[in-house]
C-alpha cells in the first residue's frame, strides 16, 4: 500500500507532533474530493450498529486524541469512519504540556504521548463543528482544565457540558488521561459519582430545556492501570446511575514488555502508552468488565486495534465498537475499510446474525 511502503517513511522523519499537524493539515486539501475519497475508503459490507440510540453505519471509530478542535472531522468522516470521538475538549483554551510530548516506539508499533489535553477550549471547539459537521456519528470527549484544582473538577465538567452538548452525539468523560496532575483520581468511586450524578442531573435538565426526547448518552473512559477491585467499585456507580457506556481504555503508564531499549524509552519520559503493547491488557479489561456487568453496559473497546482480527477480539471479549488511534497513525488511511470489510466475514464465517449478536461470544458469563 502506497501509505506503508512511501508516505509513512516520509512522515516518520518528521517530528511526530509536526507529521500530526501536517496529517490534520492535508485532510482539509480533501475537501474538494471528499465524494471520491469517500467511495474508495468506503467499507463494501460494513456491519451496522444501533447503540445509544443512535445508529453506527459501521463499528469502527476514530479515538479521542487525534482531531482535538475539530478541524477536519467531516474529512476524517470520509475515510470510512463509523464514529469520531473528537477532543478531548477543556472548557478553558490550554496549550498542553510543553513539547516534545509525542513519541514512536516503530519497533513496539506504539507511541508515548504526554500532550496534556491542549485544545483551543469548548466554545472554539462548537463553533469549529457548526463549520465542518461530519457525516457520522460525532462523540465529544472532555476533560478537566488543567488550571482547575481538583476540588473543582465537577464545575469545570458541567461547564465544558453545558457548552459542548448542542453539537454532541454521545459526550465521553475522560478521568483517565495519566497526563493531567491528578486527574486519575477521579476514577475513585466516591469522586466519581459526585462527578457522573452532577451530570447526569444537568443532562436531565438539558433534556427538558431542549425538549429532546432522549437523555444525552454519557460514557465514562476508564485508564487500563485499575485493579479489578477499582473496576467493581466503577461498575456499581456506573450501574447505580444509569451511564449509557464504557470505553475501555485509554493509555497505560505500564512499560512492561517492550521491544524498544529501555534507555530509548526512558529518553521519552513520562507519558501514557498506546498501541500495540495495550492490545492484551485492554481486551482483557474489556472481558472484566462486561463480566462485572453481564453485559448491561455497552463498552466501547479502544488499544492495539491494526487489523480486523485485533477489532473482532475486542468485540468478542464484549465491545460494541472499537476506537482506533495508535493503528490509524501506523496504518494508514484505508485501515477503518480495512478493518469493516474484514469484520463482516468474520461475523459470516463465524454464522452470527449480526454484530450485536457477536459481542462477549468468547466471554463466560457465570
Amino acid at each position: 500500500m502506497v501509505y506503508r511502503s512511501l508516505v509513512r517513511p516520509i512522515l516518520f522523519h518528521l517530528p511526530p507532533e509536526t507529521a500530526h499537524h501536517l496529517a490534520l493539515k492535508s485532510l482539509s486539501l480533501i475537501k474538494p474530493i471528499n465524494s471520491i475519497v469517500a467511495s474508495r475508503c468506503k467499507p463494501a459490507h460494513a456491519p451496522t450498529v444501533k447503540l445509544f440510540g443512535l445508529t453506527f453505519s459501521n463499528p469502527v471509530g476514530l479515538a479521542a486524541g487525534f482531531d482535538k478542535d475539530g478541524v477536519a472531522l467531516n474529512e476524517l468522516a470520509a475515510l470510512g469512519f463509523g464514529h469520531i470521538e473528537a477532543g478531548t475538549v477543556t472548557y478553558h483554551a490550554q496549550p498542553g504540556n510543553p513539547k516534545p510530548r509525542l513519541f514512536r516506539l516503530p519497533k513496539d508499533q506504539a507511541l508515548i504521548n504526554r500532550a496534556g489535553f491542549n485544545n483551543h477550549g469548548a466554545a472554539a471547539f462548537v463553533e469549529q463543528v457548526r463549520a465542518n459537521r461530519p457525516s457520522c456519528v460525532l462523540g465529544v470527549s472532555i476533560g478537566k482544565s488543567r488550571i482547575t484544582p481538583i476540588e473543582k473538577a465537577v464545575d469545570d465538567y458541567l461547564a465544558s457540558f453545558d457548552v459542548i452538548y448542542e453539537v454532541a452525539d454521545y459526550i465521553a468523560i475522560n478521568v483517565s488521561s495519566p497526563n493531567t496532575p491528578d486527574l486519575r483520581q477521579l476514577q475513585q468511586a466516591e469522586q466519581l459519582h459526585a462527578l457522573l450524578m452532577a451530570l447526569q442531573n444537568r443532562n436531565r435538565d438539558l433534556q427538558l430545556r431542549g425538549n429532546r426526547t432522549s437523555r444525552m448518552p454519557l460514557l465514562v473512559k476508564l485508564s487500563p492501570d485499575l485493579t479489578t477491585t477499582e473496576l467493581e467499585m466503577i461498575v456499581d456507580v456506573v450501574t447505580e446511575l444509569k451511564i449509557d457506556g464504557l470505553i475501555a481504555t485509554n493509555t497505560t503508564i505500564n512499560r512492561g514488555n517492550l521491544e524498544t531499549p529501555k534507555h530509548d524509552v526512558s529518553a521519552c519520559g513520562e507519558g501514557g502508552l498506546s498501541g500495540k503493547p495495550l492490545k492484551s491488557r485492554s481486551t482483557q479489561m474489556i472481558a472484566d468488565l462486561f463480566r462485572l456487568t453481564r453485559g448491561g453496559v455497552p463498552i466501547i473497546g479502544v488499544g492495539g486495534i491494526f487489523t480486523a482480527v485485533d477489532a473482532w477480539e475486542k468485540i468478542g471479549a464484549g465491545a460494541s465498537l472499537v476506537q482506533l488511534y495508535t493503528g490509524f497513525i501506523y496504518q494508514g488511511p484505508r485501515v477503518a475499510k480495512e478493518i469493516n470489510d474484514g469484520l463482516a466475514r468474520f461475523i459470516e464465517h463465524a454464522g452470527f446474525e449480526n454484530l450485536e449478536a457477536a459481542v462477549g461470544h468468547k466471554v463466560q458469563l457465570r
